[in-house]
């Protein structure tokens, strides 16, 4: 599999990982992995803080995971 943002601008880079929200495979220099909240649904993301309550990011469990870095700038866009 190849990297999606590479072969956006014409690079042939081999993916490394899947970004959890999209599913778009991306390569070492695409990929973000760090601490993101812990969230519910499918496709509508809500943060949750426990007994399905919602809160702000910083109150929020957080686990590392890895996206994209076009899903990573959303989620920090949305949950800051």
């Amino acid at each position: 599999m190849k990297c999606y943002e590479c072969l956006k601008s014409g690079k042939d880079s081999d993916t490394l990982a899947i970004c959890i929200i999209c599913g778009r495979g991306v390569c070492k220099q695409h990929l973000v992995r760090e601490e993101t909240p812990v969230w519910e649904g499918e496709y509508s993301i809500k943060l949750k803080c426990g007994m399905g309550v919602e809160c702000k990011y910083e109150d929020i469990q957080h686990t590392q995971k890895i996206l994209c870095r076009p899903c990573h700038e959303a989620l920090k866009e949305n949950y800051r």
